[in-house]
């Protein structure tokens, strides 16, 4: 079995299309999906569509390209947090390829997020994307002011912040990304990063891996990845699956395991 722990089932237009995607992953063994939110606004949805399917799970949290748009306090991203499907913070973090949200926004509500990941100790999803430095300064501030967990989801950052993430006991998650033929580099951080501390994600309908590359992405491509990631490592498909399974159940704990 695996779990695909980072997906974005709310973009899927109709409750049709989402069967044939949820049959289609049940085909290929996928035992769990965090279906993650990246905007406030549309947590609502996320939570709704989430609860009809016994094998999804959900976060709640403000990704950085909405951090200059939409504002909220400790105590109303907490309440949200009080279902038994709702069993992460995020995504949030920081994203200085494009120009979606301020820097300095994206600063502060990375900052209000983890200070809520460590009231609830619900584990934070982080994005990051081009601000390695700034991410890695935040993550050993706030973890001097107190212990929290979380993930590093589709990496594709330096050595240095791997190195940071799994010194504060966080995990690393690898999506599609690593099968592509410019990933060379990527593939060779991720060669030294502990099997107990990896996760596997689609980041669906994005980053599609190789073979199914330019199409739209979804959980039951998830095998593609964990497929390469076990010949990286050198271990047999099995025990990937078995491994970043239990990871992820001692990450999200949350989660019911089945």
């Amino acid at each position: 079995m695996l779990i695909d722990s980072h997906c974005h089932l709310d973009y899927i237009k109709t409750e049709d299309e989402l069967e044939e995607v949820l049959k289609r992953a049940d085909e290929h063994k996928i035992e769990m999906m965090l279906n993650v939110c990246s905007s406030l606004d549309e947590f609502s949805s996320v939570l709704n569509r989430t609860l009809k399917h016994s094998k999804l799970c959900c976060s709640a949290g403000n990704h950085p390209h909405e951090a200059s748009k939409i504002s909220f306090t400790n105590k109303e991203l907490i309440e949200l947090t009080n279902n038994d499907k709702v069993v992460a913070i995020g995504e949030c973090g920081l994203d200085y390829f494009y120009d979606y949200g301020d820097k300095e926004d994206q600063r502060k509500q990375l900052r209000q997020q983890i200070e809520v990941a460590r009231e609830t100790k619900l584990p934070i999803i982080i994005h990051n994307r081009d601000s390695d430095a700034d991410m890695i300064e935040i993550l050993k501030d706030e973890y001097e002011k107190g212990k929290f967990t979380g993930v590093i989801h589709c990496f594709t950052s330096s050595k240095e912040l791997a190195d940071l993430a799994l010194s504060i006991g966080f995990y690393i998650s690898i999506s599609g990304i690593m099968t592509f033929k410019n990933a060379a580099d990527l593939r060779n951080i991720i060669k030294d990063i502990p099997l107990d501390r990896l996760l596997v994600e689609t980041d669906s309908p994005y980053l599609a891996p190789v073979p199914k590359r330019g199409k739209t992405n979804e959980p039951s491509f998830v095998k593609y990845t964990a497929e390469q990631l076990a010949e990286l490592k050198n271990i047999s498909f099995n025990e990937l699956a078995k491994t970043t399974t239990d990871n992820f159940y001692k990450l999200f704990n949350k989660v019911k395991r089945k």
